[in-house]
């Protein structure tokens, strides 16, 4: 198994934490979430381990992983930074996808690995707790996640009108089996010629919209229901919630410190 960590971007809603480092260099609780995610990672085995930097990306050496760039960090998104990672995508390997502003439990990983599928994501079902903490309004945030009875991932990443649409949010893990990694390549070229993602749009791609696709196209794709241990930092609104709920020992309740 090979983890590819994907943080090109700025994280400019985490200013002005990160004016002078990468977004996964910003400390929770006293260490970093990059330092956190590692240490879950290693923990289970994974020592094959590629950084996709970007904005900084010299403060990222120096943790026995592989950094590559993406050159282009500031006018693309994660798709553009997962396909600069080049051989590590070269199918000899299993592949984990990780966002890098996410920090999360060593269960969350073990329940993803473990999981049956060719391409599964991991799935938060009680995310609305951890929402209702972060922010008045859930639903003006989260996004849709719709799954068939047998855990077949069907919906992702749309705009949510009511919690009905919501059967848990995406944590920004995604386990990949060998044998469908380069395939992801191919599809991600061919999406240029979709209007949607004509010039610039398809640089900047969403992850979710990328995992969309695949499932338009009938990929085996699942998904695999994990109650909570996980926290996303997408904001200093975010952080400061965080710590508050740490200095009250409440934040275990949605996410274990190691």
């Amino acid at each position: 198994m090979r983890a590819i960590i994907l943080a090109a971007g700025q994280g400019t809603r985490l200013a002005p934490h990160t004016n002078d480092r990468p977004k996964c260099l910003v400390k929770l609780s006293g260490q970093s979430m990059l330092d956190r995610q590692l240490a879950v990672l290693k923990a289970a085995g994974i020592d094959d381990i590629v950084i996709v930097g970007g904005y900084r990306a010299d403060q990222l050496p120096g943790r026995a992983h592989t950094v590559v760039v993406n050159q282009d960090f500031e006018t693309t998104n994660m798709v553009r930074s997962l396909f600069c990672a080049g051989e590590a995508l070269d199918g000899g390997d299993a592949i984990l996808i990780a966002y890098s502003d996410i920090v999360y439990e060593s269960r969350v990983l073990e329940a993803l690995l473990s999981a049956p599928g060719d391409v599964v994501v991991a799935v938060n079902t009680e995310w609305r707790a951890l929402w209702q903490a972060r922010m008045e309004d859930p639903l003006s945030d989260a996004e849709s996640l719709v799954m068939a009875p047998d855990g077949r991932l069907l919906e992702i990443g749309q705009k949510a009108s009511g919690y009905e649409q919501i059967q848990g949010q995406y944590m920004g893990l995604i386990k990949v089996g060998a044998g469908r990694v380069r395939a992801l390549a191919e599809i991600f070229q061919d999406m240029a010629a979709m209007p949607r993602y004509a010039g610039a749009a398809h640089g900047n791609m969403y992850m979710t919209d990328f995992l969309q696709r695949l499932c338009d196209l009938d990929w085996p794709i699942y998904g695999t229901r994990i109650a909570g241990g996980w926290l996303e930092v997408d904001s200093v609104e975010d952080l400061a919630v965080y710590h508050g709920l740490a200095a009250t020992g409440e934040l275990e309740r949605f996410c274990k410190l190691a």
